[in-house]
């Protein structure tokens, strides 16, 4: 095994991989955008475009932009060990914009979250003009109203910047693509993508075995549930008798949040002409935000925990703090919410069932067996909602013999009395205990799904699947980074756990084929320019041609 040799960069810390290599060499011609599967390098094509930029443009400096600030944190201890130059700088929240700037001295590499980054562009207290190179880390977030939006327009009008974007998964819709191409000013040309079955990368790749694993809810949560559907279905009926629903049979959570937008869209412009909204109007206000919060109690009941749907219940009836200690004031749709009779009822049974959901014993088992096997591993356990891990954490606590070390990693607000987030600094010290094998098993909800590097897990749990291909993505990418790995997705039958798994399975089936397209794509245009007749790759045909993206 061969070492990149560069005098910005340490002798033998980067391994040389020509996929890098070329990667790497394109970036330094145009903007570029990556397209790697997770675990083979993308930080590495970085640190190597970035020794050298350091090289040839002393006068200027690099900023290396990523999401979260233990994701910072992590691609700081990167360049630390691995450039060869000043002490990287992290630019937070806690250091004065003032200061940032004094601290600013060529050529010098900043790694910061581009909140940060944006405010002091806003505020003028930055000039993007010191930076040669800027990274955008999960460049797919460059949409919306994202900092990385803002950024990227800001640095069209620096004269000789260059962007590299960097991503796993950027998603299956080609417009959402393009969106972040024309945000970042990448040309069509700067895209570069590669697959594990692409020659050049195949023999890094670590295989990642699936394992769906099925539970039954008992017959108690199967009637709490038929109580939340039921409240769930009346309000559904009142949106279609008002005429805001179409299709009252398959009317969903997307189906619910478009409607409010609707809604809200209809109601704004009421005020904004001097007038009050129709009364129709609010209380198809109210029925939608009624429906939203029986959709969400369901899918606490069917695959979650009932410990999480008690506190969801909890936290509605505490209503909102008021000022002087007045009484908590109820909004309109939490009191017809409370007051549905099947809400009432779901409540009844609530306080005479003395179990949990079964996922949370089959995550204590599917956990407490891989380190009884495998002491030395770590593993991560996701789930979308902060009630339902601290329930799997408090669960795994109980292992015991210390076998399982658990901890719940979470963002950083507060959200109520019981459930405190984790600052910055706490979260970066949670996973400095997890890599240091102080804790060995992570809870975490989305805040942990990007880019982190933590070796030695082997496992990876999904207490639900995400209907997202971007997170499914982003969750299985945090095992089989340096061996294979396994990832457990629990299921439970007859919830939407299974229509979520089989929607993140077809966008990431479509995503797979659109990244071969635009590979085709970037060949017949690179065969047009080199003037060569070589005919590009057959296009994919079906799914068992393509094998898994991360």
């Amino acid at each position: 095994m061969g070492f990149v040799s560069h005098p910005r960069l340490r002798p033998e810390h980067l391994e040389d991989r020509e996929y890098q290599r070329t990667i790497a060499e394109h970036v330094s011609r145009e903007n570029c955008l990556v397209v790697l599967p997770t675990g083979l390098g993308k930080t590495a094509v970085a640190l190597r475009g970035m020794a050298e930029v350091l090289e040839r443009r002393p006068d200027r400096s690099i900023l290396f932009l990523a999401p979260t600030r233990p994701l910072v944190e992590q691609h700081a201890r990167s360049v630390r060990d691995t450039l060869v130059g000043p002490e990287p700088l992290v630019f937070t929240g806690a250091i004065p914009p003032e200061k940032r700037k004094d601290l600013l001295s060529p050529p010098q590499v900043v790694i910061a979250t581009p909140q940060v980054i944006a405010n002091d562009v806003r505020s003028g207290a930055l000039d993007l003009s010191v930076f040669s190179l800027v990274v955008f880390d999960e460049a797919h977030r460059a949409s919306g109203d994202y900092p990385y939006v803002l950024l990227g327009t800001a640095l069209r009008s620096v004269e000789g910047v260059r962007i590299l974007g960097m991503t796993a998964s950027p998603g299956y819709d080609k417009r959402k693509i393009q969106e972040v191409l024309e945000n970042l000013g990448i040309p069509p040309s700067g895209i570069e993508v590669r697959t594990q079955s692409d020659p050049d990368v195949a023999q890094y790749f670590h295989g990642t075995e699936i394992t769906p694993v099925y539970v039954d809810n008992p017959r108690e949560i199967q009637e709490v549930a038929r109580h939340l559907r039921g409240a769930f279905q009346r309000q559904i009926e009142r949106l279609h008798q008002g005429g805001h629903l179409s299709d009252p049979e398959r009317a969903g959570r997307g189906d619910l949040l478009a409607l409010g937008l609707r809604l809200r869209s209809a109601v704004g412009a009421a005020r904004a002409s001097g007038g009050q909204p129709d009364p129709h109007v609010w209380e198809a206000v109210n029925a939608q935000a009624v429906a939203m919060k029986a959709s969400h109690a369901l899918e606490l009941a069917e695959s979650q925990s009932l410990e999480a749907l008690r506190s969801f219940f909890d936290r509605l009836e505490g209503g909102r703090r008021r000022p002087g200690g007045k009484p908590p004031r109820l909004s309109p749709s939490d009191r017809t919410f409370l007051k549905d009779p099947d809400i009432e009822e779901a409540r009844s049974l609530l306080e005479h069932i003395d179990l949990e959901h079964p996922k949370v014993a089959k995550v204590v088992e599917v956990v407490r067996d891989e380190l009884l096997k495998h002491p030395a591993s770590r593993v991560l356990v996701f789930s979308h909602f902060r009630d339902t891990a601290k329930v799997i954490t408090e669960a795994l606590a109980q292992v015991p013999d210390k076998v399982v070390r658990p901890a719940r990693f979470v963002g950083q607000a507060t959200k109520g009395e019981a459930d405190h987030g984790l600052s910055q600094k706490e979260q970066v010290a949670v996973l400095d205990r997890f890599r240091a094998g102080e804790l060995n098993c992570l809870v975490a909800t989305s805040v942990a799904e990007e880019g982190l590097d933590i070796p030695n897990t082997d496992l990876v749990v999904f207490y639900e699947p995400v209907p997202s291909e971007i997170r499914t993505i982003q969750r299985r990418g945090r095992t089989g980074r340096f061996r294979s790995g396994e990832v457990v997705v629990l299921l439970a039958r007859g919830s939407r756990d299974v229509p979520s798994q089989y929607s993140a399975k077809g966008k990431e089936h479509r995503m797979k084929q659109l990244l071969q397209e635009l590979q085709r794509e970037m060949r017949v245009a690179e065969a047009r320019r080199s003037g060569t007749r070589e005919a590009p790759p057959p296009r994919p045909r079906g799914m068992k041609q393509l094998e898994d993206f991360a």
